[in-house]
């Protein structure tokens, strides 16, 4: 068994204490970096009440607060599944190097976790969206935009 492989046997197995511990979806990732992992999660959606539990959230917090870092440089994800759209947009934030994934979208939309609508919804202009956006243009926000920009002692990420 190959190295990824067996990261990903870890992951798959997350995936299943997901289940079998009753918190969530059948979903679990791992964070590594070189050959340690510095993270973990499952799906806990269900038992914490929160929809962003999925898995690849909860162990890229794990893995930043292991790290003390909000950026997971030099690691790699291991997720049993292909990410949604929320988990993709929290693993680029996190500028990992490279990411795993077991199952596809397709297989978790057979299962019942189609994504397929959000996906649909990030392609479309922000008036056309099944939930309702309205711009409320303010010059108090620019104001904080201007601010941060002028900002000396800022950490850049």
């Amino acid at each position: 068994m190959t190295r990824e492989e067996q990261f990903m046997a870890q992951a798959i197995e997350l995936s299943r204490k997901a289940i079998l511990d009753n918190e969530g979806g059948p979903f679990g990732c791992i964070v590594v970096k070189g050959n340690e992992i510095v993270g973990r999660g499952n799906n806990r959606v269900t038992s914490s009440n929160d929809p962003t539990a999925h898995a690849e959230v909860v162990a890229i917090r794990d893995a930043c607060n292991n790290l003390k870092s909000f950026q997971l440089s030099e690691c790699e994800i291991y997720t049993s599944c292909e990410p949604c759209p929320m988990c993709l947009g929290a693993i680029y934030w996190a500028r990992p190097s490279k990411i795993y994934y077991a199952n596809t979208r397709h297989d978790a939309a057979a299962s019942g976790f189609d994504d397929s609508m959000i996906y649909d919804e990030i392609k479309a202009d922000p008036d056309k969206r099944k939930i309702p956006m309205i711009h409320l243009k303010s010059d108090k926000a620019q104001s904080i935009f201007e601010q941060w920009n002028n900002k000396v002692d800022k950490t850049e990420y």
